[in-house]
């Protein structure tokens, strides 16, 4: 069996403190090589809360509602005095992460990102779970100056990750919204890249096999803007960033950052920013 721990006091030491917001006590990765299985009882539970993360392959919980299979990407959660009972087999290649923590802090935050419906969330693997894991590790393994103030910051943008999954989750099943995460994310990085070219919202939407009245509906659920709106303001970030740290002409930086003319450029930067390029520049 592969296994790669690190612990808060050496030693797999249950800790209940509930006089920092969070702190974690152990964290580690677990994976079957010769081992055909690997079982974990524990009747009475654990003092503190356990997340385990499936990376790879599956593994069988025994839960409150019954046992339940967890797939790759699923993250599931015991909480203090809760019964445990898991397992899982070197047939399957399963591979599992698990973090002990507690904190004052953790059942609020833990409701609030999901846990409060379900002790089993499906999170996907798009978030480098994994990474975080191994990060947390090696701080509790080095010991760093200023260690446990970067495992509340780990255990902090793991909660974040998986909030964010269940946001992206429940927005991409919304009857009213089919638009999905990647296609935004898509759409996000060819804006941020071609902002300076002229682009025409109709001839994008049709390229994506998209109604324009659909595309710009969804990208402004997602983004609080309209496609254009996000376009210029990317456009005015750049131009204050071209007017601030280079010598180049306005009618040069209107170009740069996609405006042909340097009359519109100014009005609308004028309009946006609440000052003319060159009151910018002088500001």
């Amino acid at each position: 069996m592969y296994a790669n721990a690190g612990y808060l006091n050496d030693a797999d030491i249950e800790i209940e403190d509930n006089s920092h917001p969070l702190i974690v006590s152990g964290c580690g990765i677990y994976r079957l090589i010769r081992q055909p299985d690997m079982t974990t009882v524990r009747p009475e539970g654990r003092r503190d809360y356990q997340l385990l993360y499936i990376s790879s392959g599956k593994a069988f919980f025994h839960l409150s509602c019954g046992e339940k299979e967890a797939s790759r990407g699923c993250m599931v959660l015991y909480r203090p005095g809760e019964s445990q009972r898991y397992y899982y087999y070197a047939k399957d290649n399963s591979e599992v992460c698990w973090i002990h923590f507690s904190g004052s802090e953790a059942g609020a935050v833990l409701d609030k990102i999901g846990f409060a419906a379900s002790q089993i969330l499906y999170c996907g693997n798009s978030f480098n779970f994994f990474e975080l894991f191994r990060d947390i590790i090696l701080e509790l393994q080095l010991k760093r100056p200023c260690f446990e103030e970067f495992l509340c910051l780990y255990l902090r943008q793991l909660f974040a990750g998986i909030e964010r999954t269940q946001l992206d989750f429940a927005t991409e099943r919304s009857p009213e919204n089919s638009f999905s995460r990647r296609e935004l994310e898509a759409t996000v990085h060819y804006f941020n890249e071609a902002f300076a070219q002229d682009i025409r919202i109709e001839e994008y939407a049709k390229n994506q096999h998209m109604s324009v009245c659909w595309f710009i509906r969804s990208f402004k659920r997602y983004m609080g803007v309209t496609p254009m709106q996000y376009i210029t303001s990317i456009r005015m970030n750049k131009a204050k960033e071209l007017l601030k740290n280079t010598n180049y002409s306005i009618q040069e930086i209107s170009g740069l950052v996609g405006y042909e003319n340097p009359l519109y450029f100014s009005r609308i930067f004028r309009k946006q920013i609440g000052c003319s390029p060159s009151g910018y520049r002088k500001g």
